[in-house]
């Protein structure tokens, strides 16, 4: 349990983020460009407002979707700049810029990731640079794909510190730790790290995906219906309640999801300000104000916190508390970064003539950085579920790897044993629809390295998951 003191010293944290956040304001450099759009998705007619920042007359912008490969699909040389300030708290509460530029998504744009380049230069030659991004939903949901892939916004949102601080605070500008974060401010995509690979791979391979940011789970949930496959891929750490409730109904409703991740949907987060903020207590949760005079169902710490009761375990089949870090953090840092197989004659090792107890994917580290796993007793050297966990009774484990949390994450959850070594877990269930897992962020690795064996897994979830059950 946190201590009288800890809870002082966390006290005076949060409060010190929020003098510190009402005194200071960033100094960028004296040629810059930054920049973000009103929403994180829009769908063809309608309209993109950028709000950018810069001290140059004019900006150049290229907007290209990126895909199998990048297609320019648009570019201006004529934008108009101007420089505006950093308010003292953009971090939590945005940076209230004006609109620069207004953009209606053409009717021929597909559904995808867009990336925005923009580069500027001042009177003495010097030049700029600087990008963000935005997702084009599809105009008629499920009418070319029934496979729906929503990015980890919510978790772009929680790392970037621009503008202050971020939900942490090893990068935060006073080394502590936010607990709200806009995104009406430059945000740091984290699209490159994992959710590209996946995007390359399939798209090149003639898979068609629609696209949809974290938050369109809970804005925007009608779209599910059009769907047999929703994926999630990477490192989709932070969940609302309503993204949760939603897609539990499409997979008891018969829709499919397939978790490409790790550490996923670990941190319950509110949205506010009508989606354009998160919130976040974390380890404080007894600073939250749901903690004593609203639902605690709803306090936005770990799903997995007894207090909230609703471990991320009942969508994913797997969870953090029984996963952890693998060549991370300092743990397993040897480790084989490998699955091994447990029952390859399981639909999901189709084609791949794996065995039991071989390995795969090492070369490519796809069991790395943050895992998932769950409880689990041994007979015949096959491992079974608990379910004590909340993991489902039709959970099958597919294959294991050794995590565990680093020295001082147990300060995250009272309950914490700090001696437990879990496992990234590879599985899935049926409960209406069919879920898969990787219990792994760094799954897509296989898939930038070519790795046969994860190509061929992913293959087959994909094909059959995509079909209707």
């Amino acid at each position: 349990m946190f201590s009288l003191f800890r809870n002082c010293c966390l006290y005076i944290a949060l409060f010190l983020v929020s003098f510190h956040s009402s005194v200071y304001a960033e100094k960028p450099a004296s040629l810059f460009v930054y920049g973000y759009t009103n929403e994180l998705s829009y769908v063809p007619g309608e309209e993109i407002a950028f709000h950018l920042s810069t001290p140059a007359k004019n900006v150049s912008m290229t907007i290209e979707r990126v895909g199998a490969e990048n297609i320019e699909v648009w570019k201006g040389d004529d934008i108009p700049g101007g420089a505006h300030p950093i308010p003292a708290r953009a971090s939590s509460d945005g940076c209230k810029w004006p609109v620069s530029y207004k953009l209606k998504v053409p009717a021929e744009w597909k559904s995808g990731y867009y990336q925005v380049s923009m580069s500027v230069k001042n009177d003495q030659g010097k030049s700029a640079s600087g990008s963000l991004f935005f997702i084009v939903r599809s105009a008629n949901p499920g009418t070319n794909t029934k496979i729906l892939l929503q990015l980890s916004t919510n978790t772009y949102n929680a790392y970037t510190n621009w503008g202050g601080h971020s939900l942490y605070s090893y990068h935060d500008r006073d080394g502590l730790q936010g607990h709200r974060v806009s995104f009406d401010r430059p945000i740091r995509s984290m699209f490159n790290n994992w959710e590209f690979y996946l995007v390359r791979w399939a798209e090149t391979n003639g898979y068609i995906l629609d696209y949809a940011a974290n938050s369109d789970l809970e804005f925007h949930p009608e779209i599910l219906k059009h769907y047999q496959l929703v994926l999630s891929v990477g490192h989709d750490e932070y969940w609302s309640s309503l993204m949760r409730d939603n897609l539990e109904s499409f997979i008891a409703n018969g829709g499919n999801v397939a978790f490409f991740t790790g550490n996923t949907c670990c941190w319950q987060v509110r949205s506010e300000d009508k989606g354009r903020a998160l919130t976040c207590w974390k380890q404080g949760y007894v600073f939250d104000p749901y903690y004593r005079t609203k639902d605690p169902k709803l306090l936005s710490t770990l799903w997995g916190h007894h207090l909230v009761g609703r471990p991320e375990n009942q969508l994913t089949g797997v969870g953090f508390l029984w996963g952890g870090y693998h060549k991370s953090h300092g743990q397993f840092m040897d480790g084989k970064a490998s699955y091994k197989v447990h029952r390859p004659e399981h639909w999901v090792f189709k084609g791949t003539n794996l065995k039991r107890d071989e390995r795969f994917g090492g070369k490519d580290t796809i069991v790395g950085y943050e895992c998932d796993g769950c409880e689990m007793r041994w007979e015949d050297g096959l491992p079974f579920p608990t379910h004590n966990d909340g993991t489902p009774k039709t959970f099958t484990i597919l294959g294991t790897c050794p995590a565990r949390w680093a020295p001082g994450d147990s300060l995250w959850y009272d309950r914490f044993p700090k001696d437990r070594v879990g496992a990234a877990v590879m599985g899935v269930y049926t409960n209406g629809g069919t879920v898969f897992t990787t219990g792994s962020t760094d799954w897509t690795h296989g898939l930038r390295g070519k790795d046969p064996y994860v190509e061929q897994i992913t293959r087959n979830v994909m094909d059959r998951l995509s079909q209707k059950n």
